[in-house]
């Protein structure tokens, strides 16, 4: 809980501020949906992506965009990490991180996700100012960004107790 207090706020008043090189921007907060436990039922994941976004949204003026990329990633979270697992029957009380996933696993897992946010959030915002080039190129710096960011973050957030798969 704490932490994701800790990434709204980082979000809100830091990131949503950096631009690096006129189009990559660090999304931190999507961290929190990623590390959702496997255990928790569609509809509180839903729910809490949904607000988590709705509040990104408030702060940033971004009129409902984060809400919806969120809630689709919070959709696709679960299917996205069984590309990368293996042994699907032990998914069930995972909370996906470095340490449970490994760090192929995870380094897969946390791209495609951050691909996903970031090709949602692009595109919606495309469709009142269309470049393909420039909507390209922040979707990739942006990808990069936030993958590394992600990483980052769940670095500095060990739980040593975390089953492994």
């Amino acid at each position: 809980m704490l932490l994701t207090l800790i990434l709204i706020l980082a979000q809100v008043i830091v990131l949503n501020h950096v631009c690096l090189w006129g189009v990559a921007v660090p999304m931190a907060f999507i961290y929190v949906i990623l590390r959702l436990p496997l255990t928790l039922h569609l509809n509180y994941v839903l729910t809490f992506s949904f607000l988590l976004g709705l509040i990104i949204d408030v702060f940033s003026d971004t009129q409902g965009m984060n809400a919806l990329a969120c809630t689709i990633a919070a959709v696709l979270r679960k299917p996205v990490l069984r590309l990368y697992v293996l042994r699907e029957d032990e998914l069930g009380d995972l909370m996906p991180s470095m340490h449970s996933l490994g760090t192929a696993a995870y380094v897969k897992y946390a791209v495609t996700m951050s691909l996903i946010y970031c090709t949602l959030i692009f595109v919606i915002e495309a469709f009142s100012m269309f470049n393909i080039l420039l909507l390209i190129a922040r979707i990739v710096c942006s990808t990069l960004l936030t993958t590394l960011l992600l990483i980052c973050i769940d670095c500095i957030t060990v739980n040593p107790g975390e089953k492994r798969l």
